[in-house]
């Protein structure tokens, strides 16, 4: 078995606690309950509370949990309500475009694949809910770097590997590429990422009118493009689908 980190079993010890038992609890009470010297259960709150995790009222000395984690949580709900609020737009599009549908969010230098509408025909195709596409080739990726100031800063400082002869790699060019997404609102991927798929993506905005995610369509290069452009059709209810959900969040009209 693995073994773990004494320091952080301790911390997530007492995260259980502050969430589970009253509003507030002393330094003696959180040490006693988990069986730690008052010494070493001061130094973790300290450190909690550093990050936010954990917060000291001031007039009792007690602590709670902090906005930090809250913060976490949001973002949590926020990726199961996207895929909530996107489930019929996604079927929508699937049918209109005939091609496969993903929904994507920025995370871990990378797109997560949240939710994924097959292709509506009877080919086999594999669920890729919980896969991890590339930022910067595929068009899911470059809208949220467009869009998205994180997932930005991260992709000019990762490797831009070349995946295609097709790839973008040069920092110039993909910016130059970034500044065109942003002024058209959508982006797109013809055999940047994959030999003889192409993409198209639009973002999606939260009541805040924040970038929560992508949505795409993808499929072979002949069915989403045509004389070597890509469809305008599909272009136009890509975007469609992406303003209709970020409505559904609260973006109002874009």
């Amino acid at each position: 078995m693995a073994r773990t980190i004494q320091s952080l079993e301790r911390a997530a010890a007492m995260l259980r606690l502050l969430a589970g038992g009253e509003r507030r609890l002393g330094l003696s009470d959180i040490s006693s309950s988990l069986g730690l010297a008052k010494g070493t259960a001061h130094g973790i709150l300290r450190t909690l509370q550093q990050e936010g995790f954990v917060e000291q009222d001031a007039a009792s000395g007690r602590y709670q949990l902090g906005a930090e984690l809250l913060r976490l949580g949001n973002s949590y709900l926020d990726v199961h309500e996207l895929r909530a609020r996107a489930l019929v737009w996604t079927d929508d599009l699937a049918r209109s475009s005939g091609e496969a549908v993903y929904l994507g969010v920025l995370h871990q230098q990378g797109v997560l694949i949240v939710h994924h509408v097959f292709r509506p025909d009877d080919s086999r195709q594999v669920l890729e809910v919980g896969a991890m596409h590339p930022l910067h080739s595929t068009a899911l990726g470059k809208v949220l770097s467009a869009y998205d100031p994180v997932a930005h800063s991260e992709i000019v400082e990762a490797d831009r590997t070349a995946f295609t002869p097709h790839t973008v790699t040069g920092l110039a060019d993909f910016e130059r590429l970034l500044d065109l997404i942003r002024a058209r609102g959508w982006a797109a991927d013809v055999e940047e990422t994959w030999e003889g798929v192409a993409s198209v993506a639009a973002p999606i905005h939260d009541r805040r009118r924040m970038p929560v995610g992508a949505v795409g369509v993808t499929g072979a290069v002949e069915r989403v493009c045509q004389e070597g452009d890509l469809r305008p059709e599909i272009i136009a209810a890509v975007r469609d689908c992406a303003r209709a959900v970020s409505r559904d969040l609260g973006a109002g009209r874009f």
